[in-house]
């Protein structure tokens, strides 16, 4: 065989070699369709209390999980634990407690677990799964579910708009109407507790939800939202969620731009 036939198996073989690669790389699913991870990151809310002698070590690990760029983490203060009387420590109210907050958890319980019982720490994976805040591999393994499981999802993207606003624009292939929220919250406190379970600790919370407020609509078509006073202030963040239902499926999100320091 002279040299240009052998050049010419060779490329030939390359090319077969290729196609076949592709070929079984989508009889795999290595080549498959679209995740929740390519179209945005992943929700996590804690739901938990200043008043919960369980819930600073979920506290910190949320700290964790919101320094990643694939996980919108989201901290939401319940207040039923606001009464409860620890012997001689008495009892403490959480600063950042809200029944508002309270009832999201509710409904989470009531859609996943089917129950209206509610504990802390408890997260929520972009509203779909529950897991103890404490157990950590249990919370990486429902994010890397969540992550790796296709479905319609609606892009977000939100960028700066003139006079302190925000431009929230919002595509994708999700057919189910959803609202569109805009959450604020505080980057980081510390709070000293004088009182009740956690009676002596200092407490770091981070991403401390203080509102949660109703944009706009998705009806299964891009949209551009204009948010007058939006932008968020030194010190704290926002993020926008797209939700079915007032606490079903989260179809989408993003984070706010970072605000100049």
């Amino acid at each position: 065989m002279d040299r240009s036939a052998f050049l010419a198996n060779v490329a030939a073989m390359r090319h077969l070699t290729h196609a076949i690669a592709v070929t079984a790389a989508f009889a795999f699913g290595l080549a498959g369709p679209v995740t929740a991870a390519d179209e945005g990151p992943t929700v996590v809310e804690l739901f938990t209390s200043q008043s919960c002698y369980s819930c600073p070590p979920a506290e910190a690990f949320l700290g964790e999980l919101s320094g990643r760029a694939d996980v919108v983490a989201l901290e939401f203060h319940v207040d039923y634990w606001n009464d409860l009387v620890y012997g001689f420590a008495g009892k403490w109210k959480d600063v950042f407690s809200a029944p508002e907050f309270t009832r999201r958890q509710q409904d989470y319980n009531l859609a996943i677990r089917r129950t209206a019982s509610v504990y802390t720490p408890q997260m929520v994976v972009d509203g779909r799964a529950d897991v103890a805040g404490s157990r950590r591999d249990d919370v990486f393994a429902a994010i890397e579910h969540q992550q790796a499981t296709a479905r319609p999802r609606v892009r977000v993207t939100v960028s700066e708009a003139p006079v302190g606003g925000l431009k929230v624009a919002l595509g994708g292939d999700a057919p189910a109407a959803a609202r569109v929220l805009l959450v604020r919250f505080l980057g980081a406190h510390v709070t000293e507790v004088r009182s009740g379970e956690n009676k002596g600790k200092t407490l770091t919370n981070t991403h401390v939800v203080r509102e949660v407020r109703a944009i706009g609509e998705w009806q299964g078509r891009s949209i551009t939202l204009d948010v007058p006073r939006a932008a968020p202030a030194p010190g704290e963040g926002c993020a926008v969620l797209v939700q079915a239902a007032p606490a079903g499926p989260i179809l989408g999100a993003a984070a706010c731009p970072t605000p100049a320091t």
